[in-house]
Order: C-alpha cells, then structure tokens, then sequence
C-alpha cells in the first residue's frame, strides 16, 4: 500500500479517477502523490534546465518546496487496483517491452516489512518497483478494485442421489 519509507509522511488512500505524480519523498524514497499537491506536472524525461550543481540547484534538493515546510502526504494504493502509467521513459519501455502509456496493476512484491515492495505489473507479465519509476511519471487511478477476482481453488461437487 505504501513502502515502508513513507510511513513517516502524511498519508491516504487514493481514490478512484485521480492523478497522481510519481514523488521524492524527504528520505530519499519515490511515492505516490497526489498531482495537485506536487503542483503543475512535469514530464519524467524533460529534466532540469541546469545540468550543473549551482549552489541554487543544491538548495533546491533538500528544500523543494522553498520556504514553505507544508508536507505532501503519501497516496497509498492497494494490491489489485488498477491504474495508466504514463511518461515511460524510453530505457524503461525497451528494458520492459512496454509503451509510453500503459494500464497496470498495483501490487506488492513480498510482504518483508522494511523493505520496498511496491511495484507495478504490466500486461506483459514485466514489473517494476516504484523506486524504478521516474520522479515526475504521472499515474491515473483507474479503479481501487482487484483486477481480476480470485479464483477458488476448491471447487464443490455436489453428487445426486
């Protein structure tokens, strides 16, 4: 639902038809968070107009938001949801055999605490770790319900007499 690195943040729970904004959390972590509260949207391959560490480019890492010290809350998705990734860097559609803007699942990879476990699924069998993501991806949630129901593996048969 939401790695264990951002336990430490504001969070919630994603609703469905939002968009959301692939996020570097204080500690370093990439998340999920809400795209109005990142602010206006940034494609994951456009980058920074400086390539250099200017000391204004050093100041802005550790304090992006500038002067205000308001906190972004995580946005917590549950296993099975469904959601459109979109801005799939080129490396990452060759590496994964995807396209630019793809539908996925939501799901966790093992359930070690302390640990990342949050990734995504493709159609294509290939998952990836949000931590894998690029910082800047926007991602809309299409539905919070499993995408596909469980099957019971015990099936009844009732015998006539």
């Amino acid at each position: 639902m939401c790695d264990y690195s951002l336990h430490a943040f504001p969070n919630r729970l994603a609703t469905d038809g939002e968009d959301l904004v692939v996020h570097r959390f204080g500690g370093g972590s990439l998340g999920l968070a809400g795209a109005a509260d990142v602010g206006p949207a940034v494609r994951a391959d456009s980058g920074n107009s400086s390539r250099f560490w200017t000391w204004e480019n050093i100041k802005k890492w550790f304090n992006p938001s500038g002067t205000t010290t308001r906190r972004i809350p995580a946005v917590c998705i549950p296993p099975g949801a469904t959601l459109v990734l979109k801005d799939i860097p080129r490396a990452l559609q060759r590496e994964l055999g995807v396209g630019e803007i793809e539908e996925v699942t939501f799901i966790e990879t093992s359930a070690n605490v302390n640990t990342y476990r949050d990734a995504v699924r493709f159609k294509n069998q290939a998952q990836i770790l949000l931590q894998a993501l690029h910082e800047g991806q926007r991602v809309h949630v299409v539905s919070l319900d499993l995408a596909e129901p469980e099957i019971n593996p015990v099936r009844r048969i009732e015998t006539l007499r």
